[in-house]
Parts: C-alpha cells; structure tokens; sequence
C-alpha cells in the first residue's frame, strides 16, 4: 500500500560532481555518472533502489545550464533508479513539480516494470485536478535501469541498401512471431524470436529488404484502456525515447533487453537486411493535464510541452493523444536528436519512420518544411545518412502534408494508397490518378528535386484493414474496442464484393482473389519504394477490424497456420520480378518524351522506332489522348516501359538498360482486349505475370492479349 511522501535521510556515501553530459545514467567501469535536465526544478534528488525495493535518496547539488549531475562510485549495470523533482506546484501557470513523484529517466537506455494504474501514478488528485496528491508513486510506478554499454558486434556491417531497391515489409515485434510454431515458446514474441534463422529465412524467402517495426521505444497503455481490459498493444504512447519496450526481450528487462535488440540487429544484417523504427516523437503516454506523471511533466512540464497559451494548465494537442511535445524547446529538440543518433550509433538501425511527422515541423501553429528539426537533421553527419521516412500528417489544422517534406525524407504516400484503392474498387475518372501513382507520383515529388524513392508506396499498413479485409468487407467490425464501432479512419472504407466476411461461395472468393492480387501487383511494380503489411502476402485477416490497436491477441497476431500458399507464391514472384528489372526501380522520373527519331536494328532484325522511356495506350492499342483520360467510365489502360531508355549509369558511368514491359490494368468485372499498340509490334512479348491467374503463365503474346476482369497482365519483351 503506498503512504504519503516523506523526505528521507540523504545517502551518506561520497558523490563526487560527475558531469552535465552525457545526459541519463553512463557507466564507466567503476561508477556511474548521472545527469537529468530541469530547467525549472529547484532541486533534484537521484533516488536508488535495492532489490527489496528498498530507497536511498542522493540529493543531485551539481547544476550547470539546467541539468542536474552526480557521479557515485560503485553503482553500476542493473542500478534501478529514478528521480524525485522538487520545485513549485502551479498548474494554472504549467508548474506540475511534485517530489511525492517518482520519475524515470528521458534518456534511460532500460526500463523495468510497468505502472500500476492507482491513485500514486497521478500527480494530482482526481477529485481535484489543481491539488497536489502526496502518495508517494515509487511503488506503483517503473525504474530506470542503468546498463551495460559493450556488445560484441563482431563484423557487423550495414546493409545499405539503395532507396529504390528497398522493399519494406511492417510488422509488429510479438505480433509477428508470438504463433510461430517452429519457434522455442520463450522467444515468442520478442527481439530474439525475430533475431531466430526461422524467421529471418522467411523474410528473405519473400525478398524482403527492411523489416520496419511498430514501435519498440519504451511505451505504455493509456490509463482509459486498462479499465476496459485492453492494452495499447501498437505502442504509439512512448515514455523512453532511449529504451527498447521491455515486454518484448525474453532475455529479461534489467538491462538484458539491450543486448537482445543488439542481437535482433546483428542477426538481420547478416541475413541482408535492414531495420526501420517507427518511432513517435510527438507525444508522450503522460495524456492530457488528467493523465499520470510517469516522467516528462514531472521533470519540467513546461519545457518538454507545448502548453496552451489561454490556460497554461492544458495542453496545445496536434495528435489527438492528449499532448504535443514542444520541438521548439532547444532540450526537447536535444532529447529527440540524441535518442536518433543513439540508436543509429549505438543499436545500428538503419533508419526511421516518423509518425505524425508533420508535428515535429510546426511552429507555434504552422507546418514548417524549414523548420529547426529538419535543418539540423540534414546537417547531421549520422542521420542524414540513414533512411528517413515521414507519416506527413498529423491531426492540426493544415497536418496534411503529403510531398512537401525536404529533400532527404521519403513520404508514406497517402495519395497513393487512396488512389490505387479507389481504382480497383471501379471509381470513375482514376486513370490519370492511376498514371502519376504508378509512376512514382512525380506531381508530388519533382519540383523540390526528390526521386520516386520519395514515395513510399503502400495499400495497408497497421493503421486499417489487411489486404484480406480490405476486399473482403464493406463495414469496419470494431466492436472488440469498446467504442461501439466507431473508431477507424474514414480511408479504410472497403468495397462489396458479393457478401461481406467469410464466405464458400467461389464466385466471391475468385472475385475477392482477384483484387487483392491485382492490388499487389500494381504496388509492387510501381516506381518508389513498396511497403507490404505483415501477412498480406499469406492472406490475414482481422475479421474486419480496421483498428486494431487496442488488441494484444489473435485478431492482431500472424497466424502462422492458416496460409495462403498460393499467395505467398504469387508475391514471391512479384518481388522477385521488381528486384530483377531496374524498369521498375528507375532513379528518376520518366519524361515520356520521344528519345530520337532514329531507327534502329532489334533482335529480329526489323527496323523500328526508337521509343520513348514510357507510353500510355488505350485497349484498342492507339495512345492515350485527353478524351481517353478524362472518360468517366474508362477502367482499363496499358503502360509500356522502355528498359533501353532508364536514364540511369552504374558505378563506372555505363548505362543501364534491361528488359522492356507492358503493364495492362483492368479494373472492370469483364474481360478485355488489348491490342498491341502499332510502334511495339515489331518487338516479341511473353506474358510474365497474370493476376488473374496466380500460377506462373510464360504463354507468348501475338498481336493482342485478354486481360480478365480486376486483373493486370504484364508482358515482357523477349528478346531472343
């Protein structure tokens, strides 16, 4: 049971100064160095404790520039310990100093244990938001972990891998592997479990070049969902911008959770491939003014957020969490800078994913392309090296942002998921939309001279339906979250199919089949970089969940069980196909400009036209013109892309050339056929890949091919 705060005898042991920097606790050898940043505390007391759970207060006497630093003899990995900050209680005036408090550490590198959800947690009292509550919280709340920097990396090498020739596949830490079968029941779920030869063969079985992994800083659930039963089991409400999430090391949290993200990492490179945090410097889990004071706000509540300026005592929110951290503040801007370069240096990810990218670039209202945050990232010597992806939105007025981040940022591409969607569920007049998605969004991305590896190109992502729900119902089945149904972005929203869910009738699942595979394919050949939802390649379903959030069980976990071997197939030989053509990995944007008038020789000795690196054809094999793209009702087009012409150089300056396609795009229930455009019927074309039908087809195309309903075809010149 917790009593009320009482101050304790200070620890009688010698505490030399120590030094401001590095910031957090920093074992030596011999002792341990702690610094914590309070610009308004009036004093800090270093709290250490013991197994037993016993305390020892050590008061922190050194201050320079704001923080706080101690060093103590002795004390090192595996040291829980927090903070107790003592200053003035004012909330009306954004003062929130409580000592009764315990507080973690913003640049612990471990954190053990998880809140208790009572009374302690709340630096307030319920009944009476502007009274200080004096339980003392050290109970009820987790401890910082000081750990043991040194891992053996061995001859650990990063993988690379150029932007274009990326493919992502976003998954979920426990998610991913807490029903694999093959895997030991202790790794289950955690860094090991993906670090395991099983999991790793799999991802590179499918082509998978970057595994991008919902959030792995420390986190915590939101009070609200524990009283209904549920847990934040995505992880957007992070506390430890320096920790990896605890609950996912089966090595043990007392700083053992370290070294096993350093062996997830070591492990997927060498396997080849890259890992991409998602991470989320917007917001903390501390909520609104009612949330629990677990850190941040009892550290410095004006320094760490954006207070509103009318009522200091609340909170300016840009992301419908409850709070907004203030990048603006030069310790907060430090804080996230130092938590990127740490786990670029120290835990060697290769990049980023930034959700709600659009808020770490606001000024005091406004979304700033300029702002500080993404100035000093592209001065960094570390972090502009590394992939950096932006979530360009966020919910303010005017978070919408999609292809207007800087030049070193790639975007998720919300106009591409929407317009792909929108075309395979029949809208009318997408055509046009269709041609600049595919091609790499180049309206979006050209004018501030990025390359169409700006856009990350996606269908789903965990935030909504699985490819499987997505063309399987109309209506979002949420009623799992407590919410009555009516949570779930609006984009979510399905198409009918012939009946909703699960269904034995052929005719629907042909039809359901149909979709999904003409959707991956169409992401997986378009110029930018793809990103693949964790089992959509094996056809998971949610049940029609479209927000999952809340749901630490099987609505969220791979099946490993139930597959979709056909599928899994029928991917595999997309990915292999996109990674073997660079026609689809192009550095830069098509110009559809006519290279020469000459002619020239092919493979059969016929002369033709040298062709522009990419041409838009109606069925009935005549170019596109502007009636053709403004037709309501048109749903089919074919796209030749010129592998002669990429505009591309190797390592040595020669060019790079490669097989030539056709992509043919159906988007009606009947079947079509497309007649070989006139310029292109000199040159011999083999059906490579039809949607329609997932087995391997290789069948040689003459003159014209039919293109079954809510399927794409594509044709590759042979050239023998």
């Amino acid at each position: 049971m917790n009593a009320d705060f009482k101050e304790r005898p200070a620890r009688t042991q010698t505490t030399w100064p120590g030094r401001s920097h590095p910031l957090g606790a920093t074992w030596d050898g011999s002792g341990t160095n702690f610094s914590v940043f309070s610009e308004h505390a009036q004093s800090m007391d270093l709290c250490l404790f013991d197994a037993d759970g016993t305390e020892t207060i050590v008061p922190l006497v050194e201050r320079s520039a704001f923080v706080y630093h101690g060093y103590l003899h002795g004390v090192g990995p595996g040291q829980r310990y927090g903070f107790r900050a003592h200053g003035r209680w004012d909330p009306a005036n954004g003062y929130r100093f409580n000592p009764a408090k315990l507080l973690l550490d913003p640049y612990a590198r471990a954190i053990a244990g998880f809140p208790s959800y009572d009374q302690a947690i709340y630096s307030h009292i319920q009944e009476a938001p502007l009274t200080a509550d004096p339980t003392d919280s050290a109970p009820s709340v987790p401890k910082s972990i000081v750990v043991n920097p040194f891992f053996d990396w061995g001859n650990d090498r990063r993988p690379r891998r150029p932007r274009r020739d990326t493919l992502i596949y976003e998954a979920h830490v426990k998610g991913l592997t807490q029903l694999h079968p093959m895997l030991p029941e202790e790794l289950r779920g955690t860094y090991a479990g993906i670090a395991h030869p099983i999991v790793i063969d799999y991802l590179r079985s499918l082509g998978v070049t970057a595994l991008e992994l919902l959030p792995v800083h420390q986190f915590f659930p939101e009070p609200f969902l524990v009283e209904r039963g549920l847990t934040n089991y995505w992880g957007y409400s992070s506390i430890g911008y320096m920790a990896p999430h605890n609950a996912y090391a089966g090595w043990g949290e007392n700083g053992e959770q370290v070294q096993e993200f350093k062996h997830m990492v070591r492990a997927l490179h060498q396997g080849g491939i890259e890992l991409i945090l998602d991470v989320v410097y917007n917001h903390t889990c501390e909520g609104g003014p009612l949330g629990p004071t677990l850190c941040h706000r009892g550290l410095d509540n004006q320094s760490y957020y954006r207070l509103d300026e009318r009522d200091p005592s609340r909170y300016v929110d840009y992301t419908g969490t409850g709070n907004t951290l203030d990048v603006s503040h030069p310790n907060t801007l430090r804080l996230i800078m130092d938590s990127l370069r740490y786990w670029v240096n120290e835990m060697h990810v290769d990049g980023f994913r930034f959700d709600l990218a659009a808020t770490l670039g606001r000024d005091s209202h406004h979304v700033d392309s300029a702002a500080a945050f993404f100035d000093i990232i592209h001065q960094d010597p570390v972090l502009s090296q590394v992939k950096l992806i932006a979530e360009p939105w966020d919910v303010g007025e005017g978070g919408y942002h999609v292809g207007r981040f800087p030049p070193l940022w790639s975007e998720w591409n919300g106009d591409y998921r929407d317009t792909i969607r929108d075309y395979w569920r029949g809208e009318p007049n997408k055509l046009g939309s269709l041609a600049s998605r595919f091609t790499g969004s180049s309206d979006l991305y050209e004018l501030n001279g990025r390359r169409p590896s700006a856009s990350i190109n996606f269908i789903t992502a965990h935030d909504g339906f699985t490819l499987r729900d997505l063309v399987s119902y109309n209506e979002r089945h949420n009623l799992a979250n407590t919410e009555e149904n009516r949570d779930g972005e609006a984009h979510n929203r399905s198409w009918n199919s012939g009946a909703e869910g699960p269904s034995d009738d052929p005719a629907v699942l042909e039809t359901r089949g149909r979709r999904e595979r003409a959707l991956l394919t169409t992401m997986l050949l378009s110029q930018g970089v793809p990103m693949l939802l964790a089992g959509d390649e094996r056809g998971r379903t949610q049940g029609g969940n479209n927000n999952a959030y809340c749901q630490d069980n099987e609505v969220s976990w791979l099946d490993w069980d139930e597959i979709d071997d056909e599928l899994v197939g029928f991917t595999q030989r997309l990915i292999k196909l996109r990674q073997a053509n660079p026609v689809f990995r192009r550095r830069r944007f098509f110009s559809g400009r006519d290279q020469t008038t000459a002619t020239k020789s092919d493979s059969s000795g016929a002369d033709c036209q040298r062709l522009p690196d990419i041409g838009w054809y109606h069925p009935n094999g005549q170019r596109m013109d502007e009636a053709a793209w403004n037709d309501p009702s048109s749903r089919q087009l074919a796209v030749f892309l010129n592998g002669d012409e990429l505009a591309d150089r190797g390592p040595r300056g020669e060019p790079i050339r490669g097989d030539s396609f056709v992509v043919l795009f159906n988007a009606s229930g009947d079947s079509v056929g497309f007649r070989f455009a006139e310029e292109i019927t000199a040159r011999w074309w083999q059906v490579e890949l039809d949607s329609g039908d997932p087995k391997p087809p290789g069948a040689p195309a003459v003159g014209s091919v039919d293109v079954g309903p809510w399927s794409v075809v594509v044709l590759r010149q042979d050239k023998r």
